[in-house]
């Protein structure tokens, strides 16, 4: 796909709840956001994010930020 500007657009990657893990990953596994629950698991705690050199740059964060930020008002 590309804009106007003649930029190819990506699409927004799959993100994954790995809720085993405490998790919200890339299918690859490779890029990844922990969590930790509390106070009955009605506050989600944000503790780390991890973005591989080769994968920055991409809005990756972004996407694992909206997947855990929905997630949580669900």
């Amino acid at each position: 796909m590309a804009t106007r500007s003649g930029r190819a657009t990506a699409e927004a990657p799959e993100i994954v709840w790995n809720e085993r893990d405490k998790r919200f990953e890339t299918e690859d596994k490779k890029t990844y956001l922990e969590y930790e629950l509390r106070n009955g698991g009605k506050v989600m705690d944000i503790i780390h994010t991890f973005i591989p050199s080769s994968k920055r740059g991409l809005g990756l964060a972004s996407h694992l930020y909206v997947a855990a930020f929905n997630h949580a008002q669900s």
